[in-house]
Formats: C-alpha cells, structure tokens, sequence
C-alpha cells in the first residue's frame, strides 16, 4: 500500500465498521482512482462479522474525500 493508499484504505475500513459492523481483517487496493478527493477505490478484503470471515471485492466512491457510496462482490 502507498502512503497515498493509506487514509483512503483508513476510511473504507471505518466505513464497513460504521455502516456494516464489519471488522476488516485484510484490504488490498486493486485501483486507485482517486483523485483530489473524488473517485473509485477498488479493494480486496478479508473481513469479519460475529467471527464469521468472508472475502469480497469492494468498490467506494469518493466524493469530496468522504465515502459516499459502496458496491460489494463476494470472492
């Protein structure tokens, strides 16, 4: 991950907390397409539910630097 990729992958990970009460237990950055605030992160996770793990492909839009919205493909 690039110091770039960090706060980025830092928000998806409070995000799938906040929003799905996951935990994540690993992210990987895919595609960065981020730019000044606005664009798509694509990721592959590992994250974590009541001690249930499961792995997806997760997409978040960015706008203004927050998440504004997430699509999600099991792996």
């Amino acid at each position: 991950m690039s110091d770039f990729d960090a706060p980025l992958v830092e928000a998806a990970k409070r995000y799938l907390k906040d929003h799905y009460g996951e935990d994540t237990v690993s992210m990987a950055v895919t595609h960065n397409g981020v730019e000044g605030g606005n664009g798509v992160l694509s990721v592959d996770c590992t994250v974590s539910v009541g001690g249930a793990t499961s792995d997806w492909s997760k997409k978040f839009t960015f706008k203004g630097g927050k998440i504004t919205t997430m699509s999600a493909r099991m792996r």
